[in-house]
């Protein structure tokens, strides 16, 4: 199951030169979501030296090398999710009452539409989500040995014919479990583990029977305890034997919600690794959700996916909403984008873009939402109706251009200007183009700019249209498009032009100014392994020297480090400010480039980053490109 509600998120954490106040907390909009009317326990919700020439720095990291095309989770996976249209009050989806649309008549209906319509385009895995063990009201199903069941009204012929049937028709079974040992499986501690000698459920938890998962819905497994793995070894065994090829495992910590060690399931992500590799079986483990960035290592040694943010699906008569959770994904995606590559990729969630008016979006938001999920590299997975695709989901589902994107060698796009209404994303590809997004997020028309400075080259480039699967022409320096509100453009850019000079300029350089609580601190991945932090409540760093041979508008490439979004107002010679959001790099280890706008006079300039009266992103470096 998904996330039951959206919490407040914490404060953003100070840069490790900051003393730990805290900047203040995110936008309070995910904390209004509707708490979802279901959970897993008994039905009821729980809860760079100065002026030397540099070269500028991609906006992303080249692409790792392919993995086989045959190794577990080389590329992104495509298919089907069951989980939007159970929790969706659309009209006619759960006719018999909330989430009753996960039935096997329901996921085989599904299965032929996505054999007959989207296999061709690499669409293959079939995923029945949470409540395949539950009846009709939410009560959970066991097998005499503590493990989830299918439930006979749901699934009347077990699970493996389903596996069966799926894998009859070409494609690959998935299925799901919460983390932990499910409180109702305990049996006051006396059921017997299967194949585990005279290992009970007391033999597996802690004694006090700590509770684990997003939901509080299992007991804590207790790892030091030698029965322990057989339980998740048995639990393997059997959905191996039923022939799944995925699993999900859900309300996984230090995530969903969650943190402390009570709620640290990494124990159990290695426990379950482990498992799966005694079975033999090749199947993919996807954890989730909105799982702990600090613990990235932990999830990209032990699986193959990972969900990055809370639920897409709104709760509510449509699938999606475009302000529930789709536009959150624009500004928490970024920090994840260096850590996907074969064998383990950023799971945005279900791409509900199919259904149209069931979907609850603009044709226009539909398309940034693909656009957005095909950049990232994330699974391409539908929880739509396939059996009720428009022609333009269809469209969007099916071009085989961005699907190319999406599964070929391609890196990660991530933000090359900083985020705000209008977002330019873009990656270095292989060949030597560029994959370059533009996004109008705002609610009314607007123009996005992508400048070819922001990738590293000037003058001329030819700029194929993606979605329109057309050539645009050659363009110059830069192109601009118009977008309605939430619109965005997807293009394939391959420079002709020469590489753009940068003049780099080191935050930490003696001539420069820093006032407030402002500080040089050791930066390893900064150029001159240095950069200036402590940028809050304040806190200034003023370029002094800045020189440019033209006056004219020039787009400074900053090199930052901050492990969370932060905003910096931005002015040359003490002109108006401009304020910023600058997406996270990740963690306070790791640095990243945006360009931002500024105007420049002919010789010597100033530049000042002011935090004012919030937190500010570290500063490694500027670069001024050098006009013709």
């Amino acid at each position: 199951m998904r996330s039951s509600l959206h919490s407040a998120p914490p404060p953003p954490a100070p840069s490790p030169s900051i003393p730990p106040a805290g900047a203040p907390a995110r936008s309070g909009r995910r904390a209004l979501r509707a708490v979802l009317g279901l959970a897993l326990t008994a039905g009821i919700v729980t809860a760079v030296p100065s002026a030397q020439a540099v070269t500028p720095a991609t906006s992303s990291a080249p692409a790792a090398p392919a993995a086989p095309a045959t190794a577990l989770a080389a590329k992104p996976y495509m298919g089907w999710s069951s989980w939007s249209m159970q929790s969706s009050k659309y009209p006619g989806l759960n006719p018999d009452g909330d989430y009753s649309y996960l039935t096997e008549k329901n996921v085989l209906k599904q299965a032929d539409a996505l054999a007959k319509r989207l296999k061709p385009f690499g669409y293959e895995y079939v995923n029945i989500d949470a409540g395949w063990w539950r009846d009709k009201d939410w009560k959970p199903v066991f097998d005499a040995h503590g493990r989830q069941t299918s439930d006979p009204t749901r699934f009347p012929r077990g699970m493996k014919p389903v596996a069966d049937d799926l894998h009859a028709k070409g494609l690959k079974a998935g299925i799901y479990l919460p983390v932990g040992l499910e409180k109702e499986a305990y049996g006051e501690g006396k059921v017997p583990l299967w194949n585990a000698g005279d290992c009970t459920t007391a033999d597996i938890v802690h004694s006090d029977l700590r509770t684990t998962n997003g939901w509080d819905s299992s007991y804590k497994i207790d790892f030091s305890r030698p029965c322990a793995q057989k339980y998740i070894d048995s639990q393997a065994r059997m959905i191996a034997d039923w022939g799944y090829d995925f699993l999900k495992l859900d309300g996984v910590g230090p995530g969903s919600g969650k943190s402390g060690d009570q709620y640290d399931n990494v124990a159990d992500v290695a426990a379950w690794q482990k498992a799966i590799a005694a079975t033999g079986r090749p199947i993919h483990l996807e954890v989730s959700w909105s799982l702990d960035i600090g613990r990235v290592a932990d999830w990209k040694k032990y699986t193959n996916g990972w969900r990055i943010d809370t639920d897409v699906e709104c709760y509510c008569n449509t699938l999606v909403s475009w302000e529930n959770s789709v536009d959150d994904r624009w500004d928490d995606a970024p920090g994840w984008t260096r850590h996907a590559g074969p064998g383990g990729w950023n799971d945005l969630d279900s791409l509900n873009v199919g259904n149209g008016q069931m979907d609850g979006l603009t044709k226009a938001e539909r398309q940034s939402y693909a656009t957005l999920w095909a950049i990232a590299k994330s699974p391409l997975y539908t929880g739509d109706d396939l059996t009720r695709l428009d022609s333009y989901g269809l469209s969007l589902l099916t071009n085989r251009e961005v699907i190319a994107l999406n599964q070929g060698a391609t890196p990660p796009a991530r933000p090359v200007t900083p985020s705000g209404a209008q977002q330019v994303w873009g990656a270095k590809n292989a060949d030597g183009s560029y994959t370059v997004a533009l996004f109008n997020l705002g609610d009314a028309p607007a123009a996005v700019t992508a400048d070819w400075t922001s990738f590293g080259f000037t003058g001329k480039a030819a700029v194929r249209d993606l979605w329109n699967r057309e050539n645009l022409g050659t363009y110059t320096d830069k192109v601009t498009q118009a977008l309605p509100a939430h619109g965005s453009r997807l293009f394939t850019v391959t420079p002709k032009g020469p590489a753009v000079q940068l003049t780099g300029y080191e935050a930490e350089a003696p001539a420069n100014t820093l006032s407030g609580n402002a500080s040089v601190a050791n930066c390893d991945a900064c150029s001159g392994a240095r950069k200036v932090g402590n940028l809050y409540l304040g806190g200034k760093l003023q370029f002094n020297d800045i020189v440019v041979n033209k006056a004219g508008s020039y787009l400074l490439q900053v090199a930052y480090v901050s492990g969370d979004p932060r905003s910096v107002a931005v002015s040359a010679n003490g002109n108006g400010a401009t304020t910023h959001k600058f997406p996270s790099t990740g963690d306070w280890g790791t640095a990243e480039t945006v360009g931002v706008p500024v105007t420049l006079k002919a010789g010597s300039n100033t530049v000042t980053f002011d935090s004012g009266s919030g937190y500010a992103p570290d500063i490694d470096r500027v670069g001024v490109p050098k006009l013709p």
